[in-house]
């Protein structure tokens, strides 16, 4: 199968296309901003299935010539400004990117390949806090409560307009916190294995007592694939590891595995509209496409560390500043930019 994944030099759709190279050919467009980064397919560099072309989504005409010349099958938008907190100081380019970057994507596809899947990559987030008696499921009603997931929440509804009026073969995946190797380190994980291995304090929010469902990156681009094969035209589908989990009991853990001192933990003010908790039904995704989370996070969570561990030159440059250096040692002009 021929597949176009937007955004997949980022954290997730990386790990996608890592996933996906293994049976598919795979091209990749991404406009390399802050978190987009070569490095993380550097895997991929040398496969015959691979190929990669800097472009903005938003830039409809370029990405309707790579749709007519790669002709793909599918086309996977992970290409996503993602950071609550960046979204709370600004969200213009949150609207940017996951609205009018969504809506140009739909209208290219209309244009040049209306019959190929197009799957949107969403986040539970949109459904706002949720309980454990009460989880979320794809018919619940979205009640983002940040500019980012109120900006997801509009580009699923644009593509499930997309699909009722113009008849495009939309599905939409809506996941829980995501975590594993290449995650950009502003991200809590990330950002906490790799001061403690600074020795360096790590914030925690309020009374650390938010819940949040952790799943690795690979089982859930192993659902992306899933929905990919097997999901219905129009249809959401919850991804979820099902093992909630609140941030005190998080940073506990990553103490332990990194082995770093409790003193190092710093409680601050909590952000505003901070969600209480997520919980997700996804009965949807286990009963129409046979798909669940297999990775326990006890060792998940262990071998991120340690790859973090492994790969300090990749996370080091990026929280000094000096991405673009990085960039342009390692690879210099090197992808193919269309």
């Amino acid at each position: 199968m021929r597949m176009l994944i937007t955004g997949g030099a980022g954290f997730v759709g990386s790990a996608f296309a890592r996933n996906a190279v293994t049976g598919h050919e795979v091209w990749v467009l991404d406009a390399l901003t802050y978190a987009g980064n070569l490095a993380n397919l550097e895997s991929l560099q040398d496969s015959p299935r691979f190929r990669f072309f800097r472009c903005d989504i938003r830039d409809a005409a370029l990405v309707e010539r790579v749709l007519r010349e790669f002709s793909p099958e599918v086309i996977v938008n992970f290409a996503a400004e993602s950071h609550v907190d960046r979204s709370l100081n600004d969200a213009t380019p949150f609207v940017g990117t996951n609205v009018l970057g969504t809506q140009s994507l739909l209208d290219a596809v209309r244009r040049a390949a209306p019959g190929i899947r197009f799957v949107q990559i969403s986040t539970d987030e949109v459904y706002g806090s949720t309980t454990s008696e009460r989880p979320a499921s794809e018919d619940s009603p979205l009640c983002p409560s940040s500019p980012y997931a109120a900006s997801k929440a509009a580009a699923d509804l644009l593509a499930l307009a997309a699909h009722r009026t113009f008849g495009l073969d939309v599905r939409i995946t809506r996941c829980t916190n995501n975590y594993g190797p290449y995650q950009f380190p502003e991200k809590v994980v990330p950002l906490f294995i790799t001061n403690l291995m600074e020795t360096k304090a790590v914030p925690l929010y309020g009374d650390g007592l938010h819940t949040r469902d952790w799943i690795h990156c690979d089982d859930h681009s192993r659902g992306v694939l899933a929905v990919i094969e097997r999901g219905r035209p129009g249809r959401i589908y919850n991804l979820g590891a099902q093992s909630p989990l609140t941030n005190l009991e998080l940073t506990k853990r990553i103490l332990h595995l990194v082995g770093g001192d409790e003193k190092l933990v710093r409680h601050v003010s909590d952000r505003p509209g901070h969600d209480r908790a997520y919980y997700l039904d996804c009965s949807r995704a286990r009963l129409e496409l046979g798909w669940a989370a297999g990775i326990p996070l006890k060792d998940g969570l262990r071998n991120t560390v340690e790859w973090y561990r492994q790969n300090r030159s990749w996370w080091e440059d990026i929280k000094k500043g000096t991405y673009l250096e990085y960039y342009s040692r390692q690879y210099g002009n090197s992808g193919n930019h269309a």
